[in-house]
Protein backbone atom coordinates (compact mmCIF):
# COMPACT_ATOMS: atom_id res chain seq x y z
CA UNK A 1 0.00 0.00 0.00
CA UNK A 2 1.30 3.42 -1.01
CA UNK A 3 1.70 5.26 2.46
CA UNK A 4 2.85 8.69 2.87
CA UNK A 5 4.39 10.59 6.00
CA UNK A 6 1.91 12.68 7.77
CA UNK A 7 4.30 15.39 8.91
CA UNK A 8 2.11 17.25 11.67
CA UNK A 9 2.63 20.75 13.24
CA UNK A 10 4.10 19.18 16.51
CA UNK A 11 6.24 17.20 15.16
CA UNK A 12 7.61 20.09 12.80
CA UNK A 13 7.97 22.17 16.13
CA UNK A 14 9.49 19.58 17.96
CA UNK A 15 12.43 18.56 15.30
CA UNK A 16 13.38 22.26 14.68
CA UNK A 17 13.38 23.31 18.10
CA UNK A 18 15.09 20.30 19.25
CA UNK A 19 17.87 19.99 16.48
CA UNK A 20 17.47 23.66 15.09
CA UNK A 21 16.91 24.64 11.36
CA UNK A 22 17.66 24.02 8.96
CA UNK A 23 17.51 20.04 9.74
CA UNK A 24 16.75 16.97 7.77
CA UNK A 25 14.01 14.53 8.91
CA UNK A 26 13.52 10.80 7.43
CA UNK A 27 10.64 8.99 8.04
CA UNK A 28 11.48 5.30 8.69
CA UNK A 29 8.43 3.83 7.82
CA UNK A 30 8.33 5.49 4.46
CA UNK A 31 11.71 3.92 3.51
CA UNK A 32 10.24 0.72 4.46
CA UNK A 33 7.41 0.63 2.64
CA UNK A 34 9.27 1.85 -0.86
CA UNK A 35 11.50 -1.08 -0.60
CA UNK A 36 8.69 -3.15 0.28
CA UNK A 37 7.04 -2.39 -2.96
CA UNK A 38 10.47 -3.14 -5.14
CA UNK A 39 10.99 -6.34 -3.44
CA UNK A 40 8.73 -8.09 -6.19
CA UNK A 41 12.09 -8.26 -8.26
CA UNK A 42 14.34 -10.69 -6.91
CA UNK A 43 17.19 -8.23 -5.83
CA UNK A 44 16.32 -4.89 -4.67
CA UNK A 45 19.99 -2.77 -4.76
CA UNK A 46 20.40 0.16 -3.12
CA UNK A 47 21.63 3.03 -4.82
CA UNK A 48 23.30 4.79 -1.60
CA UNK A 49 24.55 7.92 -3.83
CA UNK A 50 20.39 8.62 -3.75
CA UNK A 51 20.52 8.79 0.66
CA UNK A 52 24.09 7.74 1.87
CA UNK A 53 23.35 8.33 5.94
CA UNK A 54 24.24 5.10 7.98
CA UNK A 55 21.10 4.66 9.88
CA UNK A 56 19.02 4.76 6.17
CA UNK A 57 21.87 1.99 5.17
CA UNK A 58 21.21 0.09 8.06
CA UNK A 59 17.18 0.16 7.70
CA UNK A 60 17.43 -1.14 4.09
CA UNK A 61 19.77 -3.83 4.89
CA UNK A 62 17.69 -4.91 8.03
CA UNK A 63 14.37 -5.15 5.08
CA UNK A 64 16.62 -7.13 2.78
CA UNK A 65 18.18 -4.98 0.37
CA UNK A 66 21.62 -4.90 -1.38
CA UNK A 67 23.11 -2.05 -1.98
CA UNK A 68 25.53 -0.94 -5.08
CA UNK A 69 28.23 1.97 -4.52
CA UNK A 70 29.55 4.53 -7.15
CA UNK A 71 33.09 5.76 -5.51
CA UNK A 72 35.54 4.12 -2.08
CA UNK A 73 33.31 6.20 0.54
CA UNK A 74 30.48 4.05 -0.42
CA UNK A 75 31.90 0.89 -0.59
CA UNK A 76 33.06 1.50 3.04
CA UNK A 77 29.31 3.00 4.23
CA UNK A 78 28.08 -0.25 2.75
CA UNK A 79 30.76 -2.52 4.31
CA UNK A 80 30.24 -0.20 7.70
CA UNK A 81 26.62 -1.01 7.56
CA UNK A 82 27.22 -4.60 7.05
CA UNK A 83 26.23 -5.62 3.52
CA UNK A 84 28.26 -8.47 2.88
CA UNK A 85 25.42 -10.88 0.59
CA UNK A 86 26.22 -14.47 -1.09
CA UNK A 87 28.30 -14.79 -3.78
CA UNK A 88 24.92 -15.33 -6.07
CA UNK A 89 23.64 -12.33 -4.37
CA UNK A 90 26.69 -9.92 -3.26
CA UNK A 91 25.94 -7.13 -0.73
CA UNK A 92 27.70 -4.70 -2.51
CA UNK A 93 28.57 -3.91 -6.11
CA UNK A 94 30.54 -1.23 -7.63
CA UNK A 95 29.51 1.00 -10.63
CA UNK A 96 31.02 3.52 -12.27
CA UNK A 97 32.63 4.27 -15.23
CA UNK A 98 36.23 4.98 -14.21
CA UNK A 99 38.70 3.66 -11.03
CA UNK A 100 40.39 5.49 -8.84
CA UNK A 101 43.09 4.31 -6.47
CA UNK A 102 41.13 3.91 -2.83
CA UNK A 103 38.17 1.92 -4.79
CA UNK A 104 40.32 -0.60 -6.58
CA UNK A 105 41.93 -1.14 -3.62
CA UNK A 106 39.09 -2.01 -1.91
CA UNK A 107 37.90 -4.13 -4.64
CA UNK A 108 40.95 -6.26 -4.67
CA UNK A 109 40.98 -6.46 -0.61
CA UNK A 110 36.98 -7.88 -0.60
CA UNK A 111 36.85 -9.50 -3.83
CA UNK A 112 33.51 -6.93 -4.78
CA UNK A 113 31.77 -7.07 -7.99
CA UNK A 114 32.12 -4.99 -10.36
CA UNK A 115 29.83 -3.17 -12.96
CA UNK A 116 31.91 -1.74 -15.57
CA UNK A 117 30.93 1.47 -17.87
CA UNK A 118 33.87 1.13 -19.66
CA UNK A 119 36.27 -1.12 -21.92
CA UNK A 120 39.44 0.74 -19.94
CA UNK A 121 37.90 -0.68 -16.43
CA UNK A 122 38.05 -4.23 -17.89
CA UNK A 123 41.57 -3.55 -18.91
CA UNK A 124 42.90 -2.28 -15.50
CA UNK A 125 41.21 -4.89 -13.54
CA UNK A 126 43.48 -7.47 -15.71
CA UNK A 127 46.64 -5.30 -14.68
CA UNK A 128 45.51 -5.56 -11.01
CA UNK A 129 45.29 -8.85 -10.84
CA UNK A 130 41.58 -8.66 -10.10
CA UNK A 131 39.19 -11.49 -11.30
CA UNK A 132 35.93 -10.39 -9.68
CA UNK A 133 32.77 -10.97 -11.25
CA UNK A 134 31.76 -8.65 -13.78
CA UNK A 135 28.35 -6.76 -14.87
CA UNK A 136 28.84 -4.62 -17.82
CA UNK A 137 26.55 -0.99 -17.77
CA UNK A 138 25.33 -1.25 -21.52
CA UNK A 139 24.55 2.23 -22.83
CA UNK A 140 22.06 1.30 -25.46
CA UNK A 141 22.18 4.44 -27.84
CA UNK A 142 19.14 6.75 -25.88
CA UNK A 143 18.27 7.91 -22.72
CA UNK A 144 15.60 9.49 -20.61
CA UNK A 145 15.27 11.86 -17.37
CA UNK A 146 13.88 14.54 -15.94
CA UNK A 147 16.24 16.69 -16.73
CA UNK A 148 19.20 17.11 -19.28
CA UNK A 149 21.17 16.45 -16.70
CA UNK A 150 19.85 13.45 -15.18
CA UNK A 151 20.00 11.62 -18.87
CA UNK A 152 22.35 8.68 -18.73
CA UNK A 153 22.17 7.13 -22.27
CA UNK A 154 22.58 8.22 -25.99
CA UNK A 155 25.88 9.12 -27.42
CA UNK A 156 26.16 12.92 -25.49
CA UNK A 157 26.19 9.96 -22.21
CA UNK A 158 29.33 9.35 -20.94
CA UNK A 159 27.89 6.28 -18.82
CA UNK A 160 28.21 2.79 -20.18
CA UNK A 161 29.90 0.65 -22.33
CA UNK A 162 28.42 1.98 -26.65
CA UNK A 163 26.10 -1.12 -27.16
CA UNK A 164 27.91 -1.67 -29.94
CA UNK A 165 31.42 -2.68 -28.06
CA UNK A 166 29.59 -5.30 -26.00
CA UNK A 167 31.25 -8.28 -27.85
CA UNK A 168 34.61 -6.52 -27.62
CA UNK A 169 34.50 -5.73 -23.96
CA UNK A 170 33.55 -9.78 -23.83
CA UNK A 171 35.97 -11.00 -26.08
CA UNK A 172 38.77 -8.84 -23.39
CA UNK A 173 37.29 -10.40 -20.49
CA UNK A 174 37.55 -13.51 -21.55
CA UNK A 175 41.61 -13.25 -22.79
CA UNK A 176 41.82 -11.55 -19.07
CA UNK A 177 39.94 -14.75 -17.85
CA UNK A 178 37.66 -12.45 -15.66
CA UNK A 179 33.85 -13.77 -15.67
CA UNK A 180 31.07 -11.64 -16.97
CA UNK A 181 28.11 -12.51 -15.12
CA UNK A 182 25.50 -9.70 -15.77
CA UNK A 183 24.14 -7.29 -17.84
CA UNK A 184 22.63 -3.55 -16.58
CA UNK A 185 21.10 -0.65 -18.09
CA UNK A 186 19.92 2.14 -17.02
CA UNK A 187 18.71 5.20 -19.04
CA UNK A 188 18.50 8.22 -16.48
CA UNK A 189 16.85 9.62 -13.07
CA UNK A 190 13.36 10.14 -13.43
CA UNK A 191 12.30 8.31 -16.64
CA UNK A 192 8.77 7.74 -16.56
CA UNK A 193 7.47 3.87 -17.52
CA UNK A 194 7.38 4.48 -21.51
CA UNK A 195 10.71 5.12 -21.63
CA UNK A 196 12.03 2.40 -19.12
CA UNK A 197 10.42 -0.02 -20.77
CA UNK A 198 12.36 0.43 -24.17
CA UNK A 199 15.35 -0.99 -21.85
CA UNK A 200 13.54 -4.05 -22.12
CA UNK A 201 14.28 -4.52 -26.23
CA UNK A 202 17.79 -3.13 -25.76
CA UNK A 203 18.72 -5.73 -23.06
CA UNK A 204 17.17 -8.86 -25.07
CA UNK A 205 19.24 -7.85 -27.67
CA UNK A 206 22.12 -7.20 -25.55
CA UNK A 207 21.57 -10.77 -23.72
CA UNK A 208 22.46 -12.18 -27.23
CA UNK A 209 25.82 -11.11 -26.96
CA UNK A 210 26.58 -12.72 -23.29
CA UNK A 211 24.70 -16.38 -23.97
CA UNK A 212 24.93 -18.89 -21.50
CA UNK A 213 27.63 -17.04 -19.27
CA UNK A 214 24.43 -14.25 -18.14
CA UNK A 215 23.48 -15.11 -14.77
CA UNK A 216 21.58 -11.95 -14.19
CA UNK A 217 19.86 -8.64 -15.29
CA UNK A 218 19.53 -5.74 -14.00
CA UNK A 219 16.70 -2.97 -15.04
CA UNK A 220 18.69 -0.15 -13.01
CA UNK A 221 17.29 2.68 -11.71
CA UNK A 222 15.58 5.69 -12.66
CA UNK A 223 11.88 5.25 -11.08
CA UNK A 224 10.45 8.29 -10.40
CA UNK A 225 8.35 9.53 -7.47
CA UNK A 226 5.65 12.22 -8.06
CA UNK A 227 6.82 15.83 -7.03
CA UNK A 228 3.74 17.16 -7.93
CA UNK A 229 0.92 15.45 -6.13
CA UNK A 230 -1.88 16.86 -8.32
CA UNK A 231 -0.40 16.36 -11.56
CA UNK A 232 1.76 13.39 -11.24
CA UNK A 233 1.47 9.83 -11.05
CA UNK A 234 3.13 7.28 -8.56
CA UNK A 235 4.83 4.82 -11.29
CA UNK A 236 3.31 1.55 -11.37
CA UNK A 237 6.45 -0.62 -9.61
CA UNK A 238 3.97 -3.91 -10.65
CA UNK A 239 3.30 -3.08 -14.50
CA UNK A 240 7.24 -2.51 -14.96
CA UNK A 241 8.11 -5.55 -13.18
CA UNK A 242 6.02 -7.51 -15.42
CA UNK A 243 7.42 -5.90 -18.37
CA UNK A 244 11.00 -6.69 -17.24
CA UNK A 245 9.76 -10.39 -16.07
CA UNK A 246 8.74 -10.60 -19.64
CA UNK A 247 12.04 -10.07 -20.76
CA UNK A 248 13.70 -12.28 -18.44
CA UNK A 249 11.88 -15.03 -19.37
CA UNK A 250 12.39 -14.80 -22.71
CA UNK A 251 16.02 -14.27 -22.27
CA UNK A 252 15.69 -17.81 -19.90
CA UNK A 253 14.55 -19.75 -23.18
CA UNK A 254 17.41 -18.01 -24.96
CA UNK A 255 20.22 -19.11 -22.54
CA UNK A 256 18.81 -22.63 -20.95
CA UNK A 257 18.54 -21.43 -17.28
CA UNK A 258 16.78 -19.56 -14.73
CA UNK A 259 18.08 -15.78 -14.65
CA UNK A 260 17.97 -13.37 -11.73
CA UNK A 261 16.33 -9.71 -12.43
CA UNK A 262 17.62 -6.89 -10.26
CA UNK A 263 16.40 -3.44 -9.63
CA UNK A 264 18.39 -0.59 -8.52
CA UNK A 265 16.63 2.07 -7.33
CA UNK A 266 17.20 5.23 -5.44
CA UNK A 267 15.16 8.00 -5.77
CA UNK A 268 12.19 5.94 -5.10
CA UNK A 269 13.07 4.54 -2.18
CA UNK A 270 13.74 7.30 -0.11
CA UNK A 271 12.77 10.55 -1.47
CA UNK A 272 9.37 10.49 -0.08
CA UNK A 273 10.98 9.92 3.30
CA UNK A 274 12.63 13.40 3.18
CA UNK A 275 11.68 16.79 4.71
CA UNK A 276 14.00 20.02 4.58
CA UNK A 277 13.07 21.98 7.52
CA UNK A 278 14.03 25.52 7.37
CA UNK A 279 13.17 28.83 9.44
CA UNK A 280 12.22 32.42 7.85
CA UNK A 281 14.98 34.54 8.99
CA UNK A 282 13.33 37.89 6.31
CA UNK A 283 10.26 38.62 4.73
CA UNK A 284 10.81 41.51 2.17
CA UNK A 285 9.10 43.09 -1.14
CA UNK A 286 11.08 43.47 -4.33
CA UNK A 287 9.00 46.12 -6.46
CA UNK A 288 5.92 43.64 -6.81
CA UNK A 289 7.31 40.41 -5.60
CA UNK A 290 6.91 39.35 -2.26
CA UNK A 291 10.35 36.98 -0.91
CA UNK A 292 10.43 34.40 2.01
CA UNK A 293 14.31 34.23 2.97
CA UNK A 294 14.91 31.29 5.15
CA UNK A 295 17.99 29.91 6.69
CA UNK A 296 18.60 26.63 4.24
CA UNK A 297 20.30 27.13 1.03
CA UNK A 298 21.49 25.27 -2.36
CA UNK A 299 23.99 24.18 0.19
CA UNK A 300 21.60 21.79 1.44
CA UNK A 301 19.19 21.21 -1.26
CA UNK A 302 20.62 21.85 -4.78
CA UNK A 303 18.09 19.92 -6.60
CA UNK A 304 16.41 23.18 -7.55
CA UNK A 305 19.04 25.64 -8.77
CA UNK A 306 20.62 22.35 -10.58
CA UNK A 307 18.06 20.67 -11.92
CA UNK A 308 15.23 23.59 -11.66
CA UNK A 309 13.83 20.85 -9.46
CA UNK A 310 10.11 20.93 -8.50
CA UNK A 311 9.34 20.53 -4.85
CA UNK A 312 6.21 20.79 -2.76
CA UNK A 313 6.58 23.88 -0.04
CA UNK A 314 4.13 24.42 2.93
CA UNK A 315 4.24 27.10 5.60
CA UNK A 316 3.97 26.20 9.48
CA UNK A 317 3.26 28.92 11.83
CA UNK A 318 6.09 28.94 14.97
CA UNK A 319 3.02 30.08 17.18
CA UNK A 320 0.25 27.83 15.85
CA UNK A 321 -1.99 30.41 14.77
CA UNK A 322 -3.97 29.86 11.54
CA UNK A 323 -2.47 30.84 8.44
CA UNK A 324 -5.07 31.30 5.77
CA UNK A 325 -4.38 33.94 3.61
CA UNK A 326 -2.33 33.15 0.18
CA UNK A 327 0.18 35.61 -2.17
CA UNK A 328 2.70 34.65 -4.40
CA UNK A 329 5.96 34.12 -3.05
CA UNK A 330 9.48 33.69 -4.34
CA UNK A 331 11.52 31.41 -1.59
CA UNK A 332 14.88 32.04 -1.47
CA UNK A 333 18.25 31.06 1.05
CA UNK A 334 21.19 33.40 2.42
CA UNK A 335 24.30 32.39 0.22
CA UNK A 336 25.71 34.77 -1.85
CA UNK A 337 24.39 33.82 -4.93
CA UNK A 338 21.28 34.76 -7.24
CA UNK A 339 20.77 31.30 -8.23
CA UNK A 340 19.83 30.42 -4.54
CA UNK A 341 16.70 30.12 -4.85
CA UNK A 342 13.55 27.25 -4.03
CA UNK A 343 11.45 28.15 -6.72
CA UNK A 344 12.66 27.82 -10.29
CA UNK A 345 12.44 26.27 -13.07
CA UNK A 346 15.42 24.48 -15.55
CA UNK A 347 17.08 27.44 -16.83
CA UNK A 348 17.40 29.75 -13.99
CA UNK A 349 14.10 31.04 -13.94
CA UNK A 350 12.48 32.53 -10.88
CA UNK A 351 8.99 31.88 -10.36
CA UNK A 352 6.63 32.18 -7.64
CA UNK A 353 4.46 29.87 -5.44
CA UNK A 354 1.09 30.70 -3.55
CA UNK A 355 1.82 30.10 -0.22
CA UNK A 356 0.57 31.26 3.20
CA UNK A 357 1.43 34.44 3.93
CA UNK A 358 3.90 34.16 7.06
CA UNK A 359 5.83 35.98 9.10
CA UNK A 360 9.83 35.97 10.16
CA UNK A 361 10.45 32.85 12.71
CA UNK A 362 7.70 30.55 10.43
CA UNK A 363 8.96 27.33 9.01
CA UNK A 364 8.92 26.34 5.66
CA UNK A 365 9.29 22.39 5.22
CA UNK A 366 10.36 21.13 1.38
CA UNK A 367 8.85 17.84 0.53
CA UNK A 368 10.44 14.94 -1.17
CA UNK A 369 13.66 15.73 -0.42
CA UNK A 370 15.18 12.72 0.94
CA UNK A 371 17.11 11.37 -2.16
CA UNK A 372 19.40 13.51 -3.58
CA UNK A 373 19.36 16.33 -0.52
CA UNK A 374 21.55 15.85 2.15
CA UNK A 375 24.35 13.71 -0.15
CA UNK A 376 24.56 16.87 -2.62
CA UNK A 377 25.20 19.03 0.16
CA UNK A 378 28.73 21.55 0.00
CA UNK A 379 30.32 23.58 2.40
CA UNK A 380 30.00 26.65 0.02
CA UNK A 381 30.19 30.30 2.28
CA UNK A 382 31.45 27.95 5.05
CA UNK A 383 27.99 26.71 5.90
CA UNK A 384 27.78 23.91 8.17
CA UNK A 385 25.82 20.62 7.12
CA UNK A 386 23.07 20.64 8.29
CA UNK A 387 21.94 17.95 11.05
CA UNK A 388 20.09 14.83 10.12
CA UNK A 389 16.98 12.83 11.85
CA UNK A 390 15.05 10.03 11.55
CA UNK A 391 11.51 9.72 13.06
CA UNK A 392 11.02 5.93 13.86
CA UNK A 393 8.59 4.37 16.73
CA UNK A 394 7.16 7.22 16.99
CA UNK A 395 10.03 9.42 18.03
CA UNK A 396 12.79 11.55 16.73
CA UNK A 397 16.28 10.52 16.31
CA UNK A 398 19.31 12.13 15.44
CA UNK A 399 21.47 10.29 12.99
CA UNK A 400 23.86 13.04 11.77
CA UNK A 401 24.82 15.89 13.97
CA UNK A 402 24.87 19.23 12.76
CA UNK A 403 28.43 20.21 11.65
CA UNK A 404 30.77 22.07 13.70
CA UNK A 405 33.36 24.77 12.87
CA UNK A 406 36.04 22.53 14.34
CA UNK A 407 34.69 20.03 12.02
CA UNK A 408 34.46 22.66 9.07
CA UNK A 409 38.37 22.97 9.14
CA UNK A 410 39.68 19.86 10.54
CA UNK A 411 41.83 18.99 7.45
CA UNK A 412 42.89 22.40 6.49
CA UNK A 413 46.39 22.94 7.81
CA UNK A 414 47.96 26.33 7.76
CA UNK A 415 47.96 27.43 11.46
CA UNK A 416 46.63 30.31 12.25
CA UNK A 417 46.61 32.49 15.28
CA UNK A 418 43.63 31.46 17.48
CA UNK A 419 40.42 33.90 16.73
Amino acid sequence: MWTKFPLSVEICHGVAKEFATPVWLYDANTIVDRLKLCQVFDTVRYAIKANSNLAVLSLLKEHGAVVDAVSAGEIQRALMAGFVGTSEVPGVVYTADVFDDEALALIKKYSIPVNVGSPDMISQLGEAGIKVPLTIRINPGFGHGHSRKTNTGGDLSKHGVWHEQLSQCVQKAKELDIPITGLHIHIGSGADLEHLALVCDAMLECSKVLGSDLRYISAGGGLSIPYRKNEEDAVDVGEYFKLWDETRQKIEKQVGHKIRLELEPGRFIVAESGFLIAQIRAVKKMGENLFYLIDAGFTDLVRPAFYGAWHEISVIARDGRPLDEVAPVIVAGPLCESGDVFTQEEGGFVVTRNLPLAQVGDYVVIHDAGAYGATMSSNYNSRFYAAEVMWKENAAKLIRKRQSFEHLIANELLQMRRY
